[in-house]
């Protein structure tokens, strides 16, 4: 059986808030695992120290978009902030990181390296799950290499964030701190892992094929036409509205959508910065000849469907869950601003007291059915575990 315990602090002193968090989770001489989010205000290294004179086990997590919640509570404060998720029972884990010192560096191979060294960890033991933290910039190629070591296994987890979209974000385990990378904890266990990986969004009529990407990440061109005259015509905005950043903001009630083989997920992708050639950044990998779709949801369904992705959850659950882990993207959040505590009340409501921690990231990773595990944007990756 499987069982977690939660810890939070405001303290501003980095250590004593990690050190705080960790003594209100308790259960020390049975942790195996213990997730930690926090401020990217922190020295993050003193957060660490502090959370491991508390724990001898392995830590792994990232820095959060201005807070998380815990039972009943959202977290935050302009001096820092930090919550924890700690796992005892009958679960192995193994976990590692590497960081991308070298920007050229593929990361593919780093998944593939870091998949080896959790592997190694996990002593022989074979992963049942796996959780994953990326730097918001090549999620996909990491998890690419990972999957390329241990096959499909079921995948929650997502990217790390700072408060102002200025890199200013880590990743972290218990021996690694880094801006740029990937760390996995692969998990073995006999409890089942139950996922729902939504943007929770309506698709509209507007769609069309994608003709070119630059990078990846840069939508040129939709139906041979600049993209963001295309996005501006079906919203019926000036493209001057787009530019920069505004394009970020404009489109957290309406982003991009493209669907898996079967339809199943439609795959949230965010535009986040409109270029004077026209073109668009978008926060996940686009291919070419794929098509696009523009997808909408207002504000109160975007809180609304953080109720409604946790009924779905609890319905496909097997059995009793022993806890919760929510990714939530911090665009959503940015969106939903001072309702967040609506959020923490329909949480409250839909998994009463059942231990859970909610972060909220530039990436959310996880599956749908029989489809393969991926990233998106702007989406709702929530995961539990049965005791």
């Amino acid at each position: 059986m499987i069982k977690a315990f939660n810890g939070y602090s405001i303290n501003p002193k980095a250590d004593e808030a990690g050190l705080e968090a960790a003594k209100m989770a308790g259960h020390a001489s049975g942790a195996k695992l213990v997730f930690v989010y926090a401020s990217c205000d922190y020295n993050i290294k003193k957060v660490i120290e502090g959370v491991k004179k508390v724990y001898k086990c392995p830590i792994i997590g990232n820095t959060s978009f201005t807070g998380v919640v815990v039972p009943h509570k959202f977290v935050t404060s302009e001096k820092g902030f930090v919550g924890i998720l700690t796992l005892t029972g009958s679960v192995d884990v193994g976990v590692a990181a590497i960081a991308k010192k070298d920007a050229a560096a593929s990361a593919v191979e780093l998944g593939e390296k870091v998949a080896k060294k959790a592997l190694k960890a996990l002593n022989g033991k074979n992963p049942t799950a796996m959780y994953m933290v990326g730097s918001p910039t090549e999620e996909e190629y990491y998890l690419k290499g990972i999957t390329n070591v241990v096959g499909r296994i079921p995948l929650f987890g997502g990217s790390c964030a700072d408060n102002t979209i200025e890199g200013n974000w880590k990743l972290y385990t218990h021996d690694t701190i880094t801006a740029e990378g990937v760390a996995v904890a692969f998990i073995s266990t006999k409890a089942q892992i139950t996922n729902v990986f939504t943007g929770a969004y309506k698709e509209t009529k507007d769609m069309g094929i994608i003709t070119k990407v630059n990078n990846n990440r840069q939508l040129v061109e939709i139906n041979g036409k600049p993209a963001l005259d295309v996005y501006a015509k079906w919203r019926g905005m000036k493209v001057k509205q787009l530019m920069g950043a505004n394009l970020l903001a404009e489109t957290i009630t309406s982003p991009l959508g493209v669907k898996d083989r079967l339809g199943d997920l439609v795959a949230i992708r965010h535009p986040m910065n409109g270029n004077e050639d026209k073109s668009m950044n978008v926060g996940n990998k686009l291919t070419e000849g794929t098509c696009v779709i523009r997808m909408e949801a207002s504000v109160d369904e975007l809180i609304s469907s953080v109720s409604k992705t946790l009924k779905e959850l609890n319905k496909k659950l097997p059995g009793k869950p022993a806890f919760y882990h929510l990714v939530h993207c911090g665009g959503r959040r940015a969106g939903i601003d001072a309702r967040i505590n609506e959020v923490v009340k329909a949480i409250k409501k839909e998994i009463k007291d059942v231990p859970f921690i909610m972060e909220f990231t530039f990436g959310e990773y996880g599956y749908e059915q029989d489809g393969r595990n991926t990233c998106g944007g702007l989406m709702l990756s929530f995961t539990a575990f049965s005791e």
